[in-house]
């Protein structure tokens, strides 16, 4: 990975940005369409210049994202994984639109790490079902606090409908018959990913240290999307509900 900033910073953060984007497709080939109708419904909620805090932003996707689309945006980047945000921050690097802070959401006073106290639009995507339900629900109870009257919070993520195990298990046996297609054709899945993180020389040490911090990948609970938008009104929105969904996955929108 080398390129004219490769000199000045020691990795090309664009062709991170690009294999991370892989690697992630591989898992989720409908993944630019989620991001898509997100930016549409921020757009029609909240506008085109919004406040956004990107949350556990990992390198950057919806940041990256939201300024393409909207360029006067700003956008609060926050996450705990050290090597992501060192993606982030170097793919950033210099854009004033842009801020980014490391803290753990399941403090309780991670808030306090922010530049703002209120935000138009929270939007995470494939993040939050690495948090059990009880702490899932304290999140949500902070991020109500943070969203202003009138903004928006969405969640794009797998959500298990576990009333439906035949429809379930059809659907996971054909996600993975195209995914093992895809790993035969060279896609790199999230181990592989990461061992190439690891040999690189910048990304090496937080690489070792987001393994200290969050061991092997391990999943939370995937409650259904009417989960999630119950405990979402109970936290203090007015209106949540599903407004696009695949197979596997869905972006649940809360409105405050």
């Amino acid at each position: 990975m080398t390129d004219a900033h490769t000199a000045t910073t020691g990795a090309d953060w664009a062709a991170w940005q690009e294999s991370w984007d892989r690697q992630q497709e591989w898992y989720m080939p409908d993944r630019e369409e989620r991001f898509r109708i997100m930016l549409d419904m921020v757009e029609a909620l909240v506008g085109t210049a919004p406040r956004v805090l990107d949350l556990a932003c990992g390198t950057g996707s919806i940041t990256a994202r939201l300024l393409r689309r909207f360029p006067r945006a700003t956008s609060t980047g926050v996450d705990l994984d050290p090597a992501l945000l060192a993606i982030a921050e170097g793919t950033f690097a210099g854009d004033e639109r842009v801020t980014f802070a490391s803290a753990d959401l399941k403090d309780p006073d991670w808030t306090a790490k922010l530049p703002y106290d209120s935000y138009d639009a929270v939007l995470t995507a494939t993040a939050l079902h690495w948090l059990h339900s009880e702490p899932l629900a304290a999140l949500y109870g902070q991020v109500a606090g943070l969203v202003r009257d009138g903004g928006v919070f969405m969640n794009a993520d797998h959500m298990i409908d576990e009333t439906t195990p035949r429809i379930n298990a059809a659907e996971r046996a054909q996600r993975h018959a195209r995914m093992d297609q895809a790993k035969r054709d060279g896609a790199l899945d999230w181990a592989e990913w990461w061992q190439l993180a690891a040999g690189d020389p910048v990304l090496a040490g937080p690489t070792a240290r987001r393994f200290e911090i969050y061991g092997e990948h391990a999943d939370g609970d995937m409650p259904s999307a009417a989960e999630h938008a119950r405990v979402l009104r109970e936290k203090g929105f007015t209106e949540a509900r599903p407004v696009w969904c695949s197979p596997s996955d869905t972006l649940l929108l809360a409105l405050k």
